[in-house]
């Protein structure tokens, strides 16, 4: 590093921080399965999935029921997609959820019928208090509806509700409800049009 780029960093570095993680409870997070449970979950998961070949598209499924997830019938799941707690998770029938998607599910996450998650998306239903010094922990549901399509590498917050056909353009950035048949891409995601 050299001298001018690190007198840039000193201002940002001496100034005192608005958070004390050391406040930071976890305990108010609750997985909703035993800590030997999730663990299990990852393990299986870190495992069985990335090692299942790509067609066996029923085995995942299976697993995540076993492990408490809702999937409906005709599901594709590719096998480098990541699923936190599947117990908070229902996927309705003929759905898609594509490579390295990661489904953040400390709360719920409802996945419609006939509706697309594209490869590199990232469904968040948790997020922290800014306005804390604790910077406690905010979570939210995230639903999905029949016959939409989250384009590839988009990020969808806590709390959102994408409507039933409604198409998010390619790596958007959705923090606002998405209402029915809409068009919609941008960082913030707003809606353009709707879709026909």
């Amino acid at each position: 590093m050299t001298t001018q780029s690190a007198n840039k960093l000193t201002p940002v570095l001496d100034a005192k921080p608005l958070v004390d993680l050391r406040l930071y409870d976890s305990s108010q997070c609750d997985r909703g399965r035993a800590n030997w449970y999730v663990i299990l979950w990852w393990l299986v998961q870190a495992i069985a999935f990335p090692l299942s070949l790509h067609n066996l598209n029923g085995f995942r499924c299976w697993l995540l029921r076993l492990f408490g997830a809702t999937v409906g019938k005709g599901v594709i799941i590719r096998p480098t997609a990541r699923f936190t707690y599947p117990w908070n998770v229902t996927i309705g029938d003929f759905s898609w959820i594509g490579d390295d998607v990661v489904l953040y599910s400390v709360d719920r996450i409802e996945i419609g019928c006939h509706a697309v998650v594209s490869q590199k998306s990232y469904l968040c239903t948790g997020s922290h208090d800014i306005n804390k010094i604790s910077f406690d922990l905010i979570i939210k549901p995230i639903h999905i509806g029949n016959g939409a399509w989250i384009a590839t590498d988009c990020f969808v917050g806590a709390g959102v509700t994408i409507g039933a056909n409604s198409v998010i353009g390619a790596r958007s950035s959705v923090f606002r409800d998405i209402p029915n048949r809409q068009i919609a891409w941008g960082t913030p995601c707003i809606a353009r049009y709707e879709r026909k």
